[in-house]
């Protein structure tokens, strides 16, 4: 991240699987959101100040001095999509477009929030097959700073699968695209620009596998949240490869 730049990050996590499943609970004791916020502090380090809101919360703790104080919110949900208030969707999104940045991930995509930014129904093919399978996710933009210091393609042994057609605007930028082994290819990595504000989706982070432990994706997560509170740091370096491996994917 660009020296003498602190950014204020709100992780919101809906909150609503680790408390009512107990194999999610297993996975992410202390929330979804913990090792989110593990890792942002991790990477980030003294750059940043980070918060957690949750659903449960009076105006599920995204009020109106709470987002004033936000220069980067990250967006966690899935089971709950329609009990977030309208009221609140609205005021995410005047945030954004007055310069607030948003990091989506996963489920997400679905969320008021997202299909509000992108205008489209943001719906997508999926599958859940027992025990998942494995993703690659390829940098397609090694030149980007969400790209910085990842490898390639970065490696998730289990994860619900995404496929095309995923309804979204043509991405600005697509840093990330998914391969899975049955076949089906995602853009799991897109940037937008919404009037003043910046956002990325980031597919990765079904609630029933250890995604967000990965130092890899808390590697992203940590770099979309830079770029988004454009306070990244020039990225001139080939995402890093992975050796004698990387040519495995080809045979």
């Amino acid at each position: 991240m660009a020296a003498g730049r602190q950014l204020r990050v709100t992780v919101w996590n809906e909150h609503v699987h680790e408390r009512r499943e107990p194999s999610v609970k297993r996975i992410y004791p202390g929330g979804m959101h913990a090792p989110i916020v593990e890792g942002l502090e991790r990477e980030l380090g003294h750059g940043v100040t980070v918060r957690v809101a949750t659903l449960e919360e009076p105006e599920h703790g995204l009020g109106e001095e709470a987002l004033a104080e936000t220069d980067v919110l990250t967006w966690w949900g899935h089971a709950a999509h329609d009990q977030v208030a309208d009221e609140v969707v609205a005021r995410v999104h005047a945030r954004v477009l007055d310069g607030m940045g948003i990091v989506v991930l996963h489920s997400g995509h679905y969320s008021k929030i997202f299909r509000r930014l992108m205008g489209t129904s943001c719906s997508l093919i999926w599958r859940s097959d027992p025990g998942g399978e494995r993703e690659l996710i390829w940098t397609v933009d090694p030149a980007h700073p969400i790209a910085a210091g990842v490898p390639q393609p970065i490696v998730i042994p289990h994860q619900e699968i995404y496929g095309e057609f995923f309804d979204i605007p043509p991405p600005d930028e697509l840093v990330f695209i998914s391969s899975y082994e049955g076949g089906e290819v995602f853009r799991g990595g897109c940037c937008y620009r919404r009037g003043a504000g910046r956002v990325f989706y980031f597919s990765p982070g079904d609630q029933e596998y250890p995604v967000y432990h990965q130092h890899e994706i808390q590697r992203v997560i940590a770099n979309a949240v830079a770029w988004c509170g454009r306070a990244s740091a020039p990225n001139d370096r080939p995402s890093a490869r992975q050796g004698d491996r990387q040519r495995n994917w080809y045979m």
